[in-house]
């Protein structure tokens, strides 16, 4: 069994992610998220999506975007 990095839970379902190279090791989904999702730098939340990248800055949608000075930025549905 392998134990998740984030809870500390040893599970014999836990899981490797190799993220810029580094290995990590999850019990779930919910813990590689609070781990390595990129943070919205307008409102905080984690994005889980594909979200919104300006000049190396993150957001989780294009209202953050556009709120935080990234005019152009749109959703596209």
């Amino acid at each position: 069994m392998a134990k998740c990095e984030v809870c500390g839970n040893d599970y014999h379902m836990a899981f490797e992610v190799v993220a810029a190279g580094n290995r990590h090791v999850f019990d779930s989904f919910e813990c590689a998220i609070h781990s390595l999702a990129p943070v919205c730098d307008h409102c905080g939340v984690k994005i889980a999506g594909h979200g919104i990248e300006g000049d190396g800055t993150f957001y989780c949608c294009a209202s953050c975007a556009r709120q935080s000075g990234e005019p152009g930025a749109v959703d596209h549905l």
